[in-house]
């Protein structure tokens, strides 16, 4: 086993137990109730996938899936529905930055003294961290959500970025899937924060859980490579069919339309438009975004029709020129086997020889 890919592969994982320790911890400090430790457990999961990983995978990668990533989603993701439910329990004052700045260095300054006149470098780094410690437990319990919200889609793609890819995926395939994934995690993030950051939305318990249900839904998308890589079908029989063949060709393109329209920007559309429409919300971000999202559902559907009719403008030329209408996705190896099978068949052509006409019988016979 390689030691880089050791090593990404640990501090990968690393990552994921610590983020999702943290919020396991901001849980039990805002509950006050030490039994939601037991969320912390859920890491024994990620832990089992690393050695089975190191195992069986040396390390790599799976094709079209993401074990690590979908078990960080399942430690991290009851941590955020709680502190989302608890939000706002905590009263932030209008500049909490600036007091939160003038309890910290007042602290410091008494740190550093009594360590400065007695017990020198040690007790003072620990001092410090016990000043760090209590600086950050007295922010806002609003701007610790925010900050693990921000923090959590972060390291989703820096995390996929680091865990080791396996033979299936090529480097040029993870950049295009690293900068969907950023595109992504933007619109997951303003979606969260702003419709839940809405004072009526607060106020309903139900809507709460809807559209944290609806943001547990579009993490789905993260764990699964499926848009940048083609299923590769072979040009077998049951290749043949329209949808397989379609499919085939455009397994890629066909994915991203179906993460948009019934993952992401769909129910994303749904939620805001229930918002307007039957709870009477409006302000302007919320008009934006629900434009904004109409316009990427039209976007999407036409790009499916386009898709659709030059597949069907192709599998119409080709059967009326007479040939076999092979998988459209791996047009070299169909290519080289029809190609082969021709020359095969030249070959034998030309191994018998012609048969010579019988002669007459001459004469004399």
């Amino acid at each position: 086993m390689e030691l880089m890919v050791l090593l990404n592969a640990l501090v990968t994982r690393l990552l994921f137990v610590l983020h999702s320790l943290i919020g396991v911890w901001r849980v039990t400090a805002v509950k006050k109730e030490p039994k939601y430790w037991l969320l912390a457990l859920l890491n024994l999961l990620l832990c089992l996938e690393t050695g089975l990983t190191l195992k069986f995978k040396q390390g790599r990668g799976y094709k079209w899936f993401s074990p690590a990533i979908f078990l960080y989603l399942i430690c991290i993701v009851p941590s955020l529905w709680l502190l989302e439910i608890h939000h706002g329990t905590q009263y932030c004052g209008n500049e909490p930055g600036a007091v939160q700045v003038n309890v910290s260095n007042q602290d410091f300054n008494q740190s550093r003294e009594s360590s400065h006149g007695s017990e020198g470098t040690d007790h003072h780094i620990i001092q410090t961290a016990k000043v760090f410690v209590n600086q950050l437990s007295t922010i806002c319990e609003t701007v610790w959500t925010l900050a693990l919200h921000q923090t959590f889609l972060l390291l989703l793609v820096v995390g996929r970025w680091l865990l080791p890819i396996g033979v299936e995926i090529t480097r040029d395939q993870l950049s295009q899937l690293l900068l969907m994934f950023v595109g992504t995690a933007a619109d997951i993030l303003e979606f969260a924060s702003e419709t839940l950051d809405i004072e009526d939305v607060r106020k309903n318990y139900v809507l709460i859980n809807a559209i944290l249900a609806v943001w547990t839904w579009s993490m789905l998308q993260f764990p699964l490579d499926l848009a940048v890589q083609h299923i590769g079908c072979k040009p077998n029989a049951s290749a043949r069919r329209i949808p397989s063949l379609l499919l085939c060709r455009y397994s890629a393109e066909l994915w991203n339309i179906g993460v948009s329209l019934f993952i992401q920007d769909g129910p994303f559309f749904i939620v805001r438009s229930i918002l307007m429409g039957h709870f009477r919300i409006f302000n302007q971000m919320l008009v934006f975004f629900t434009a904004k999202n109409i316009l990427v559902v039209t976007l999407q559907l036409y790009r499916l029709a386009v898709i659709t009719l030059d597949f069907r403008a192709t599998v119409l030329q080709k059967s009326r020129k007479g040939e076999v209408c092979c998988c459209p996705c791996e047009p070299y190896e169909a290519h080289a086997h029809a190609t082969g099978h021709q020359e095969k068949e030249m070959k034998e052509f030309v191994a018998v020889p012609p048969k010579e006409e019988s002669q007459a019988p001459s004469e004399d016979h």
